[in-house]
């Protein structure tokens, strides 16, 4: 891939964890693989004072911390820091010093008017951020024969209604093909090759539909808790946290139909029609098809860890979701009647996310030992632990006669030679830089998925409690049986095969 064009990289919250912990290593990175652009400013804001020499030694020592001391080249991170400036800030009370001091960066290392400002920040300050944008000197940008992007974090508002009137903020300064909502989620290279995995192969993508399909699941499953942001998961929880945003944006990967071109726009129009399908749940359909559940005390790694009701800034009567699960239904001609199984959860046995095409049974059993029902061929894509595809199917056991064992094939991503595997942060920034928004959520996504979301939240609302399921923290959830028509075996992918 060829370097991007010379630019400015504003970062807006960067004295919190997001920029030193996942935005500067991945920057860090593409600089040792020179992707970055020869001429390349990066200048971080917030409101906390520092100098750059101070935000820089802030940097270093994160990326020591990170990677080790024996992980990195100290002349690279010397060349990267170089091009790290900081710049106190506040979106309300600030004045011009801001963009004056990006001016001046553009000057100083003859970098024309080019910039992608990145909001890693909480959403009550993207909009005043935003305002500041449109009322300071970066405002002529354009005018000026340049142009700018702006990257925002989820989350994306807090239902329709909040996301729109970001969007709508949002738009007074920018137009809709310069905002980048991002998503980490969809930088998994694992995600991105469920396009090329479907379309690329005949054999897969002809058995892609409902003829074929018995259903389908979607997991992103954590054995880590809260982690000291109760008051953040209070106002969240489980459902608007991970399922609106990045199981919802999976989703759409898996089940859209095939694009005319590779062109981003095409791309998105593709996704949208399958958020703009989903059957919508209202009324006594939530609780039939929504299952929601909180984890309490048990054993995590050995040690016992608290329960949600007694994490720092949880309320004692909270019925904050940790884990969802949800069938879904996508009401077109590919997917008619084939329920989308979706899950996420915290405080879980194992960290796990990844989807399982579940394929019909044949007609006839023949054989002793042959497996029946939607377990006996899957296609499953491991997104973590071990990217990679397995896909699972019966073979004949040796010896006499025809008994059936099951048995799987399985490609890691890791046996591609000594290729670079990207991070996702660093695939999304480079695509920011280069102007593709493929992997970056469009407006119309945005509502469609929260139009899904909200009959769900609001149902909770209107009834605390009801049905709240609770788990151990440490063990694979909250017992299903009963909750639906089928028990998918998301915890059992891998059990009772034989390897080839």
């Amino acid at each position: 891939m060829n370097r991007p064009e010379d630019q400015v990289l504003v970062i807006f919250g960067a004295s919190g964890d997001l920029t030193k912990r996942m935005l500067m290593p991945s920057l860090y990175e593409l600089h040792v693989r020179q992707m970055l652009p020869e001429r390349f400013v990066i200048l971080g804001t917030s409101r906390k004072e520092m100098s750059d020499e101070e935000f820089r030694l802030s940097i270093r020592v994160m990326l020591e911390e990170l990677k080790g001391e024996k992980g990195i080249n100290g002349e690279d991170v010397d060349r990267f820091l170089q091009k790290v400036f900081y710049q106190s800030f506040d979106p309300v009370e600030g004045a011009d010093e801001l963009g004056e001091r990006v001016m001046f960066l553009m000057e100083e290392n003859a970098i024309p008017m080019r910039v992608v400002y990145y909001l890693a920040t909480p959403p009550d300050s993207q909009q005043a951020i935003t305002r500041y944008i449109g009322r300071s000197c970066l405002s002529g940008v354009k005018e000026r024969g340049g142009w700018q992007r702006i990257v925002v974090e989820k989350p994306f508002g807090t239902s329709l209604e909040t996301a729109r009137a970001l969007n709508e903020s949002l738009l007074q300064v920018f137009c809709e093909q310069e905002i980048y909502r991002i998503d980490h989620f969809l930088g998994k290279e694992t995600v991105q090759n469920i396009l090329v995995l479907r379309f690329a192969n005949e054999i897969f993508e002809s058995l892609w539909n409902r003829n074929y399909v018995d259903y389908v699941e979607i997991y992103a499953l954590e054995s880590l808790g809260i982690e000291k942001r109760g008051k953040y998961y209070e106002g969240t929880g489980a459902l608007r946290d991970m399922i609106q945003n990045h199981l919802m944006q999976l989703l759409a990967f898996v089940a859209m139909e095939s694009p005319a071109t590779m062109e981003p726009e095409v791309i998105r129009d593709e996704t949208v029609k399958v958020l703009k399908s989903l059957r919508q749940w209202t009324g006594e359909d939530i609780p039939r098809n929504v299952i929601r559940a909180q984890y309490g005390a048990g054993e995590s790694r050995g040690e016992a860890v608290p329960g949600y009701l007694e994490e720092k800034d949880v309320a004692p009567n909270s019925d904050t979701e940790t884990y969802v699960a949800l069938k879904v239904f996508i009401d077109n001609w590919r997917w008619s009647h084939v329920p989308f199984y979706i899950y996420t959860g915290k405080r879980l046995k194992d960290k796990r996310s990844g989807v399982v095409i579940h394929f019909k049974s044949t007609p006839h059993k023949l054989f002793q030992g042959q497996c029946e029902g939607s377990s006996c061929n899957q296609l499953i894509i491991r997104m973590t632990p071990d990217e990679g595809v397995m896909l699972k199917f019966g073979l004949k056991m040796p010896g006499g006669g025809f008994t059936v064992k099951q048995v799987g094939m399985d490609f890691l991503y890791a046996s591609l030679c000594n290729n670079y595997l990207p991070g996702a942060y660093e695939r999304l920034l480079l695509d920011a830089m280069h102007g593709d928004s493929m992997l970056y959520t469009r407006d119309d996504a945005l509502e469609a998925s929260w139009k899904f979301i909200d009959p769900i939240v609001n149902y909770w609302k209107e009834h605390p409690g009801e049905r709240l399921l609770t788990y151990p923290a440490g063990s694979e959830g909250p017992d299903l049986t009963g909750g639906w028509d089928v028990q998918p075996p998301v915890s059992k992918e891998d059990k009772n095969v034989c390897w080839l």
